[in-house]
């Protein structure tokens, strides 16, 4: 799929927001009016691939959203010179305009929405001879704009909904989270009957039933609505969508190596063929510039860290050789790394302090000694352990906690872990002790995939001022989080004066 959508990009100048009074109108002689586009097949083509794009600018998976989704959780943090960037990880929102911060991400989720918006509005009208094709284009669509409403809504929550290809004189109303969750179904639900079980050759990599039903799980357990989050994961677990697989080498689903596995349920697809920008020119990048930030210092420009809490959670138990467990050593660079599985980071000497960790799973040290702007790697958004982990955690909440331990099993088997049960025969069938259990389990599988600020709000452990506390003894920045208040991030405030219909967050 990385050939379709890199090409794709060449013609995302056509989806503009594009309204003129009419004797100000001019066409340009260098590109297509909407008016002229949407007629063939292939423009419905290029539409959607368009809509995948918007994945490589820096306000969404390229670069900004993992500032938000991992290093504003208690797995990471910023010591940033960048003072400002600092400290929209850390709670401190001062400048709600802050480009990198708050606004981009804004922009960028909206001209994602916008562009499906488009596909969903003109495709319909195209006279196709595969008519499936056509389904599933919408389908894609559907898919794309409800993730990004979804992601839109846990960060702002308080956001405009808008189903129709905009003007630069639309007002929109704000929606509340719930409304927001409630169109994010609907898309999903319809974006499953739409999209194929499977995809071949340089399709791979898009959306498929699967992908729907996974999004569907997110969305569910996001909202505590465990029996429909349960019924969605059955289709991908022992339902009709029974594809799915741990890879016997954990690491394959962290390198550029073994990508679109069995693991894998929806990956963003990151390329270094072009070596541009993140604009929408035609040597615009498909990559990924996680890795250059979060790299340690000397590699990369070390903006974020993850919390040293980690590295210990993960030597609290052995593995069944008695010996660490090895997924430390692909998810965290640490001190202690050369002396405990014999690695060298990116082929050099640890040189820094002795309680420093960085987040090593998407890096490239496994055949390069420094990183850049151009990182091949696909973005894992939902894999199939996490899937087991959310399913293991429903029938908990279900009062099923028997049921749920042999999927917490085989995560933790891949892993050459023993037996829930064996290792911690006290917890039984205690719900409690179980989800403290599964809280520690979804950290050692996860870490770093963008899900623990997901969990923290789904478990309610951001809602009292007690569970904050307990949070900042791991993560001094959560004494600046305000129960109440930056559980979601304040609006940008060009975006509140620009729009009447909008009133910025609570207590911002």
């Amino acid at each position: 799929m990385k050939k379709i959508l890199i090409i794709s990009t060449l013609i995302c100048s056509l989806f503009v927001f594009n309204s003129c009074e009419d004797e100000l109108t001019t066409n340009n002689p260098n590109s297509l009016a909407v008016e002229q586009f949407w007629k063939t097949p292939s423009d419905a083509e290029q539409g959607v691939n368009s809509v995948y794009a918007m994945f490589y600018k820096d306000g969404l998976w390229s670069r900004w959203m993992y500032f938000r989704m991992d290093l504003t959780s208690d797995e990471g943090f910023s010591k940033s010179p960048w003072i400002e960037l600092a400290d929209w990880t850390r709670f401190n929102y001062v400048n709600y305009n802050f480009w990198e911060g708050n606004s981009v991400t804004f922009r960028d989720t909206y001209k994602a929405i916008f562009r499906a918006n488009q596909v969903l509005a003109n495709v319909p009208a195209i006279t196709f001879e595969d008519e499936a094709r056509k389904q599933s284009i919408l389908g894609e669509a559907k898919f794309l704009r409800a993730l990004n409403y979804f992601y839109a809504a846990e960060l702002w929550e308080n956001i405009p909904l808008v189903l129709a290809p905009s003007q630069p004189s639309d007002l929109p109303p704000q929606k509340t989270k719930e409304e927001i969750f409630a169109q994010v179904e609907t898309d999903l639900n319809e974006a499953f009957e739409s999209l194929p079980a499977t995809w071949e050759n340089d399709n791979i990599g898009r959306p498929t039933k699967g992908s729907a039903k996974g999004m569907l799980a997110k969305l569910y357990m996001q909202q505590r609505k465990w029996t429909d989050a349960k019924l969605a994961m059955e289709y991908i677990i022992n339902g009709e969508g029974k594809s799915y697989s741990l890879v016997s080498n954990w690491r394959d689903n962290f390198t550029h190596t073994n990508e679109n596995n069995s693991e894998s349920v929806f990956e963003i697809q990151f390329g270094d063929q072009r070596l541009g920008g993140t604009d929408e020119s035609p040597t615009a990048a498909v990559s990924n510039t996680r890795a250059q930030f979060f790299a340690p210092r000397g590699i990369g420009w070390s903006d974020g860290q993850a919390r040293f809490w980690l590295v210990s959670l993960f030597k609290e138990e052995a593995n069944t050789d008695g010996d660490l467990d090895e997924r430390l050593r692909y998810t965290l660079f640490y001190p202690d790394l050369k002396a405990d599985f014999g690695d060298l980071t990116y082929g050099r000497e640890w040189q820094w302090g002795a309680d420093e960790a960085w987040f090593r799973k998407g890096a490239r040290d496994y055949y390069r000694n420094n990183e850049d702007y151009y990182n091949q790697v696909n973005c894992r958004l939902i894999r199939y352990a996490d899937i087991l982990l959310m399913y293991a955690e429903a029938l908990n909440e279900l009062n099923q906690t028997g049921d749920a331990y042999q999927y917490v099993d085989l995560v933790r088997a891949r892993a050459n872990m023993a037996p829930l049960a064996t290792a911690y025969p006290e917890i039984g069938t205690n719900k409690s002790l179980f989800l403290a259990r599964l809280k520690k389990e979804r950290v050692l599988e996860l870490c770093g995939e963008s899900v623990r600020l997901l969990d923290l709000k789904r478990w309610g452990d951001l809602d009292t001022q007690e569970s904050v506390d307990e949070i900042a003894k791991r993560d001094p920045d959560f004494e600046n989080f305000i129960v109440g208040k930056t559980i979601r991030m304040p609006l940008p405030q060009s975006e509140v004066q620009n729009n009447p219909n909008l009133i910025q967050n609570p207590r911002y």
